[in-house]
């Protein structure tokens, strides 16, 4: 078969939502480990830096700590404050190596020069680029535009929703490519053929979000999308390799 679109991005990329979440417990080297396992070419998690500066993957950003238990927000505590569950970016890298695209949704700005500094040190431990294989999300363009500036060489997601682009989707597009924002992070429901090829004419990826039925997955694939992302690896994995089996 081939797409209905060709995506800009081939093959797509395969992002395992919080790691292999449907099989593991959720952003746990447990579940980004059995992801790649299990053909994923893609990681994506949400990253939060504590208070001494360690790059840690969580996705609401509580956690329970202390002797009395209690609910604090991530950037108030200490690394060795956390539950033994939440990995550093860093024991990321060691448990999985460096051979995969990595996402990471910034919900805290204040994040991104602890993650550029974690990953520069695994790069140059594994020797290999791993700048241009990250990936970080915000909604927020002008956060984007910041993150652009500071560092040229990291590509950058815009994650948002059709509803909240001002101006509409091709003014959207035309913002990001000005400001060199390489893809755009749709929920899955809001694709369609004709929103791809308007931003893949301004020279943006697109990426899908919670693909999680194979039926959703073929119908994004098909339209050129370049990126999915799912809990379901191996449905994820079925679905590439049914659209592009010479690539995998």
């Amino acid at each position: 078969m081939a797409p209905r679109i060709p995506p800009l991005r081939k093959p797509p990329i395969g992002f395992a939502h919080r790691g292999a979440r449907a099989h593991e417990r959720e952003n746990t080297l447990a579940a980004f480990s059995r992801a790649l396992e299990m053909g994923a070419s893609g990681l994506e998690s949400d990253v939060w830096v504590t208070a001494d500066n360690q790059a840690v993957l969580d996705h609401d950003g509580w956690v329970r700590s202390g002797r009395l238990r209690r609910r604090r927000p991530i950037p108030d505590c200490r690394r060795d404050e956390l539950p033994e569950h939440v990995p550093t970016l860093a024991e990321l890298y060691d448990a999985c190596g460096a051979d995969f695209e990595l996402s990471l949704d910034l919900k805290d700005p204040d994040a991104a020069p602890a993650v550029l500094a974690t990953v520069d040190a695994a790069a140059a431990r594994t020797g290999h680029s791993l700048r241009e294989r990250l990936w970080l999300c915000h909604p927020d363009v002008a956060t984007l535009v910041g993150l652009r500036d500071r560092w040229p060489d990291v590509r950058l997601c815009n994650s948002t929703r059709l509803s909240r682009m001002s101006g509409g989707p091709e003014r959207r597009a035309a913002v990001l490519a000005e400001a060199a924002i390489d893809s755009v992070n749709l929920h899955q429901t809001d694709w369609t053929g004709g929103l791809v090829a308007l931003f893949h004419r301004f020279g943006i990826m697109c990426f899908g979000w919670d693909a999680q039925q194979p039926r959703v997955l073929s119908e994004l694939l098909d339209m050129g999308i370049d990126a999915v992302y799912s809990d379901h690896v191996d449905r994820m994995g079925d679905a590439l390799t049914s659209w592009y089996p010479e690539e995998q």
